[in-house]
């Protein structure tokens, strides 16, 4: 039996002192998944295959993290060592994407039959100061795509809040950045309760980084692997419940 699952996320990308977009990855296809160890039972069937997509930006492909540490990869690991499945993960991601950026590079040819999908995105029209309505525009246009990557099922969609990057060395704490965030969250938030779509806030996490200092990436801007370790703790129960059940 084959299960697929598409990861959508659409991460929040900074393009922030200097980011070099050439240099970081874009439409990664994660093959060869790891054996796990201690299955729990998803499916007893070694050819069980989960297929995730996620879109986003420097949020998605994690920015200054390791390659395993961002949260697609780290959802991968979670759900093979949990269970006898493979899991085949895509990221279509940028440092510095904006929603236009995202909607331009997501191929017209992207497949159909995802299990599960994550899309963080935003964080980048604020940050560059382009108008709200743009992202108003686009953001419905860019889940109008996720879910039909996710086998047009709403049930396999997971928006991911927009990380507030205020309470970083970067930030500076600037309330400025934090009600600006709020503005876009509020907006997706909204949007997905009105058309029962999942949405998964991750915000208050990234808000801890004065209190937590290990929160924050190297980079003093994005968030670290444990903060995506505690996004996972959020986003794997989701897994379970939209996926397995």
């Amino acid at each position: 039996m084959r299960k697929y699952i598409y990861f959508l996320a659409i991460g929040c990308s900074l393009c922030l002192f200097g980011c070099d977009k050439e240099s970081n990855e874009i439409d990664v296809l994660i093959e060869n998944p790891i054996e796990p160890e201690s299955p729990i039972d998803i499916e007893e069937n070694s050819d069980f295959i989960y297929k995730l997509l996620s879109l986003g930006d420097s949020y998605t492909i994690g920015e200054s993290v390791c390659t395993t540490c961002r949260f697609p990869e780290q959802l991968k690991s979670k759900i093979e060592e949990n269970s006898n499945a493979t899991v085949n993960l895509k990221i279509i991601a940028r440092t510095g994407w904006t929603t236009t950026d995202l909607k331009s590079n997501i191929n017209l040819s992207l497949a159909t039959d995802y299990d599960f999908v994550t899309l963080l995105i935003g964080v980048n029209n604020q940050f560059q100061g382009i108008d709200f309505e743009v992202y108003k525009q686009e953001f419905p246009e860019l889940v109008h795509i996720a879910i039909k990557a996710a086998k047009g099922n709403i049930n396999n969609l997971v928006v991911v809040s927009i990380p507030d990057y205020a309470f970083t060395p970067f930030g500076g704490g600037d309330v400025t950045i934090t009600k600006e965030i709020e503005k876009y969250n509020q907006f997706a938030k909204a949007y997905c309760l009105n058309n029962n779509i999942e949405f998964l806030n991750i915000t208050d996490i990234t808000q801890q980084g004065f209190s937590q200092p290990s929160l924050v990436a190297s980079d003093g801007l994005h968030p670290s692997e444990l903060a995506y370790q505690k996004v996972i703790e959020r986003l794997y129960p989701l897994f379970l419940q939209k996926v397995t059940n």
